[in-house]
């Protein structure tokens, strides 16, 4: 199975989780998954009112650099350990 395959796979069964994660966990899956499908951050920083969308924004930042394939596999990986 290629990354991209394994990727695809992992983004489907991360719904399939019994218990939610950590918001810091959700926040990691989120970064991964726009690093991976998009690239670095990009766009406006959203206002400090905005709580939320400044956190994703933050934690995306900060896999800023990592290559598309980097990304997926770290995806991957985490999506693994949260499954068993």
């Amino acid at each position: 199975m290629t990354l991209e395959e394994q990727f695809e796979k992992a983004s489907k069964d991360v719904h399939t989780l019994t218990e939610r994660p950590s918001n810091e966990v959700l926040l990691n899956l989120y970064s991964l998954h726009k690093q991976a499908s998009i690239g670095d951050v990009h766009g406006d920083e959203p206002g400090m009112f905005d709580f939320i969308a400044k956190a994703k924004y933050n934690a995306w930042a900060t896999k800023k650099g990592l290559t598309k394939e980097q990304a997926m596999q770290l995806y991957v990986d985490l999506v693994g350990t949260l499954l068993n």
